[in-house]
């Protein structure tokens, strides 16, 4: 039996199925997008930089779709633009000092009248892992960027995928809704299956393994053709502290879509920034009350997490922002309770909004429930809601269970009570 290895694929190769990638997702040319402008105004602000970017590599030309800083420079030669070397890395690409960098030294854009120094670009990558272009902040003065800043790049560069890909599923179904109308035998599943590749680019893939800690979610849809705007999230600060939210995007379908994702890497970016989850609702606030475009608000528990010394339980700090309050299950006491600072108002909805936190240890065997609205004001009779309090009474005959058997418990009570709206989980389980 003889096995030949395929050969591997040539450079011109590798360019064109990247640059049919490109075409895939229709978007050069395409018109100003709000969602793509705050992404830039994002990086610029995270940077203190001047000049931030989003482009798309062309075959000749490196394209703009969203410029903050930059005059009415909508395009440039791809053979000078930094985003050319930035598409050949799987990581940020980063440059101090650019005059005194044998890699841009002679570069127009340094020597030239924008006089570049400083350049950090993070590849926007597709799920099939072609680079088709770069999120990219460029400064004036040499300077550094921390590990941090990089890690927040390339939140925001996966940010701007998730809108290409969002954007993209809208083209599909409108175009898959026009055909349905001209030839009604089409799949009528296609925009369901669209509207789930949506909603599970909006959460994430798996959860952290978190020592000592045991970590369960569920997400309900109500429906399998509407995107929702609930999400929640758990992933590590460092290797001692782990930052974890959970909300509720105002609204259905592709807008809300769009706010959740932006919610998601703004929380991601604010929690390596910040120390209080209260700096980290305030940066989500500015950032969703900054374009006055944006009408969408949402609610937000956000909360980070350290290990005690001797292993003597979990230190959580907890901060809302309008959302229903976390429930604490206590096995020694048979108990469960509500947890959740005295105030805190809408996230987005206000300039001036303020937030509140609380702290307390999370105990060996005790759990964190964080939930969406959709299970308490979902109505099993038809009538009334099923209520706060109908949830509390439920979960105190399941103080018992871990993070997983009570979510498994939970998602098979959430069919029961016909909800209406999308319902998402979380729950933290202290294993010491």
């Amino acid at each position: 039996m003889i096995i030949t290895q395929a050969s591997p694929q040539s450079a011109d190769e590798i360019e064109a199925e990247r640059l049919h990638a490109v075409a895939r997702y229709a978007i050069l040319d395409s018109p100003a997008d709000d969602a793509f402008d705050r992404i830039a105004r994002v990086a610029a602000r995270t940077f203190s930089a001047p000049i931030a970017t989003i482009s798309i590599v062309d075959r000749d030309r490196i394209w703009f779709k969203a410029a903050y800083g930059l005059d009415e420079l909508s395009e440039v030669d791809r053979r000078g633009g930094f985003s050319s070397a930035t598409i050949l890395e799987d990581r940020p690409y980063v440059v101090r000092d650019a005059i005194r960098d044998p890699r841009t030294a002679g570069n127009p854009f340094v020597t030239g009248p924008l006089a570049i120094r400083f350049y950090a670009g993070a590849p926007i990558i597709t799920s099939d892992g072609h680079r088709i272009g770069a999120v990219n902040v460029l400064d004036t003065r040499p300077r550094r960027c921390s590990e941090q800043d990089l890690a927040t790049l390339k939140d925001l560069a996966a940010l701007t995928m998730d809108h290409l890909d969002l954007r993209l599923a809208t083209l599909g179904a409108v175009r898959t809704g026009r055909a349905t109308r001209e030839e009604p035998r089409e799949d009528t599943t296609t925009v369901a299956d669209y509207a789930a590749a949506l909603q599970r680019s909006l959460l994430p893939p798996s959860l952290p393994n978190v020592p000592g800690l045991s970590v369960a979610a569920h997400y309900h849809p109500a429906a399998a053709a509407r995107v929702g705007g609930d999400f929640y999230d758990v992933f590590a600060l460092d290797g001692a502290r782990w930052a974890f939210f959970l909300g509720d995007v105002e609204g259905h379908g592709t807008a809300a879509a769009a706010v959740t994702s932006l919610v998601r890497y703004t929380l991601r970016a604010a929690a390596l920034h910040y120390e209080s989850p209260v700096d980290g609702l305030n940066e989500l606030n500015r950032v969703l009350v900054g374009d006055p475009n944006e009408r969408k608000f949402c609610t937000v528990l956000f909360g980070t997490l350290a290990t005690e010394q001797a292993r003597a339980g979990h230190r959580i700090r907890l901060a809302t922002g309008g959302h229903l309050p976390a429930l604490l299950l206590d096995p020694a006491a048979g108990s469960v309770r509500p947890v959740r600072p005295e105030r805190g108002m809408f996230v987005g909805a206000v300039p001036d909004a303020t937030f509140g936190e609380c702290a307390f240890t999370l105990g060996a065997g005790q759990t964190l429930l964080l939930f969406t609205d959709g299970i308490t004001e979902a109505r099993p009779t038809g009538s009334v809601c099923f209520g706060e309090e109908a949830l509390r009474r439920y979960l105190t005959h399941r103080v018992q269970m871990g993070a997983s058997d009570l979510i498994d418990d939970l998602a098979g009570l959430i069919p029961t009570l016909r909800p209406d709206d999308d319902i998402a989980l979380l729950a933290l389980t202290a294993d010491y």
